[in-house]
């Protein structure tokens, strides 16, 4: 590995990009947000990550705001591009002699078209090579799991646009499922209650704080209250309305369902000598979904597998795509992108 050609790991996510240099750790972590203007020479790309999401629902008609990425997989390729351009640049500096490698997260199961896409976007971006690496297992290695050894790690990655479940030994994935259900759906889902329930609309931010802020997957006995204000479908004027904890369990009890759902499914295809393995370890939660009040209580209830919340679950993904460009001599036997 050349010291001078900068090696670059990037975890592409729906809501959030993570980027990690090999000398500096993960160095920028951004949301995956960008804001567009078109007028008669075409699209022109106005600003890109935390500037982007803080102009969210507050432009005029001639500035969109837009994330390029739906399910973890490419819908803008132009904007996609863009924007990983951008944040390369500003990780390695605009001035750079050599091309960086770049090792790119991608969701389990994408298609041959999706993952040709991210190659010649990152390609386009300014990267000289660039690796693909299944996103369940980078977080696998992420979260400091034994994955190299003839043993059975179980990783349940909850992502903004998908929830994942791999089983991973001997430096593959054994089995793995994914369903399209991840951060974004469950703002989606309060979105919809609060309309339905307390006739009031609500943006996306709003639902996101609420989630952070009171969000939980079981109702619990110190029940938590957030001010919420947002428009009046009604009378179309501003409203403020008090959310509890337990109506967030409510609203978004139809996305857990499918999370646990993904998760029971990998355990019955899981091989028998694997399954006891992953008893004794139990499964690791990666992802900013982890971070959701209960979410390891929850799932630990719901198969009977001991869940535990990873270290930095957001960066698990990151750090491991990082580790796997330092392990591409080891990796490449059983991954096919590298």
């Amino acid at each position: 590995m050349s010291i001078l050609t900068p090696h670059i790991a990037v975890d592409l996510g729906t809501v959030n990009v993570l980027v990690h240099d090999q000398s500096r750790g993960v160095v920028l972590h951004e949301p995956s947000v960008v804001a567009i203007s078109e007028d008669e020479s075409g699209t022109k790309i106005v600003e890109v990550g935390r500037a982007a999401k803080d102009m969210y629902g507050r432009t005029h008609d001639g500035i969109t705001v837009m994330r390029p990425l739906h399910n973890g997989v490419i819908a803008d390729y132009f904007v996609t591009r863009g924007m990983l351009e951008y944040f390369i640049g500003k990780v390695i500096g605009r001035l750079r002699f050599r091309k960086p490698v770049l090792m790119i997260s991608v969701p389990y199961g994408v298609t041959s078209v999706e993952r040709r896409a991210v190659r010649e976007a990152a390609l386009s971006a300014g990267a000289r090579k660039v690796y693909l690496i299944p996103e369940p297992l980078a977080a696998a290695i992420g979260a400091g799991l034994p994955i190299g050894t003839p043993t059975g790690n179980m990783v349940v990655d909850l992502g903004g646009g998908s929830t994942e479940a791999a089983v991973v030994s001997m430096n593959g994935i054994v089995c793995a499922e994914s369903v399209r259900v991840g951060g974004i759906h469950l703002d989606e889902a309060i979105i919809s209650y609060i309309r339905k329930k307390y006739n009031l609309a609500i943006g996306e931010p709003t639902a996101e704080a609420i989630k952070i802020k009171i969000g939980t997957v079981i109702e619990q006995d110190e029940v938590l209250e957030m001010q919420v204000q947002g428009r009046d479908q009604i009378a179309g004027l501003p409203k403020t309305i008090t959310i509890r904890s337990d109506e967030v369990v409510e609203a978004i009890s139809e996305q857990l369902a499918a999370i646990v759902n993904v998760v029971r499914a990998v355990l019955a295809r899981t091989p028998p000598e694997l399954s006891s393995d992953i008893i004794d370890r139990g499964m690791a939660l990666t992802g900013g979904g982890a971070l959701l009040r209960e979410i390891d209580t929850l799932l630990t209830r719901e198969t009977g597998v001991p869940a535990y919340v990873a270290d930095n679950p957001m960066a698990c993904t990151a750090l491991g795509a990082g580790k796997a460009l330092a392990e591409l001599h080891i990796l490449q036997r059983s991954i096919p992108d590298l």
